[in-house]
């Protein structure tokens, strides 16, 4: 059994009259999982709008409210369904949510998080924190990582950044920073798209959503990362766009498939 998991920071909630675009979108694509970040006020009105965004997608969610930043969240479809359910607001500058689901593999853990995105090594700490709470094997961490991978080369790209922005992703030494994959990496985590990626995997800016921070830049900054037992299981990794991708948010979705027939 197959199945489709999208992550995608849809931009402070939606605002100004996207929130419906990203409905739209995320009903055609119909992922089995969606794991979501910057979802200002779903929490507000006793949850009302993740009520009405759950309803409208025909999905089960738990919502990670934030102490500092903006919640994330996990949607699970039917007849999937969520066993376990797990808030992180502490050590981190935005939140985590963390749900357990029963699939004919074993049980999925699904981590949606948005890590730091101004300082390079509090999204280090993040990073090695998340990945040492969460450690079974058909784990995985999806998110905006707000984080640079080791395997590419980004100073050129980096060079196209205003330098407000340019620091964000510069160690101490002012190199591109890559500690927080390289500290999910570490500790035994895959990054899916490498694994099983298609296209150049650049998820910003869209193309009429904004997005100043990154400039004409081009990043990668949303990632799967999964245990090694969860990574072998993934295929078609790839990057949503047209349509409403391209102005619902400053960030495209990333989208995998997940063979989760046989038993771990």
């Amino acid at each position: 059994m197959t199945h489709s998991l999208l992550t995608w920071n849809i931009k402070t909630g939606g605002g100004g009259g996207r929130l419906d675009a990203v409905v739209a979108l995320l009903n055609r694509e119909r992922p089995d999982i969606v794991a979501l970040q910057e979802l200002r006020d779903f929490q507000r009105h006793d949850g009302r709008r993740m009520r009405e965004v759950a309803d409208a997608l025909g999905m089960v969610a738990h919502l990670a409210p934030s102490a500092f930043g903006q919640p994330v969240a996990v949607f699970v479809r039917p007849p999937l369904t969520i066993t376990g359910r797990a808030t992180v607001r502490w050590r981190l500058h935005h939140a985590a949510a963390a749900v357990e689901v029963p699939t004919p593999a074993g049980p999925l853990t699904v981590v949606s998080t948005h890590l730091n995105p101004f300082r390079p090594y509090r999204r280090q700490r993040e990073a090695r924190w998340l990945a040492h709470r969460h450690r079974a094997p058909l784990t995985l961490i999806a998110g905006d990582l707000n984080a640079l991978d080791p395997d590419t080369a980004h100073t050129e790209r980096l060079s196209r950044l205003p330098e407000l922005y340019r620091r964000r992703h510069l160690d101490r030494d002012g190199r591109p920073d890559t500690s927080a994959i390289g500290a999910l990496r570490a500790a035994g985590f895959v990054d899916v798209w490498r694994a099983a990626g298609e296209g150049d995997g650049l998820t910003v800016p869209t193309t009429k959503g904004g997005g100043h921070e990154f400039s004409n830049a081009g990043m990668r900054l949303d990632y799967v990362m999964a245990r090694p037992e969860l990574a072998a299981r993934a295929s078609h990794a790839r990057v949503i766009h047209g349509d409403e991708a391209e102005w619902a948010s400053d960030h495209y979705p990333l989208t995998v498939d997940l063979d989760l027939t046989t038993p771990y």
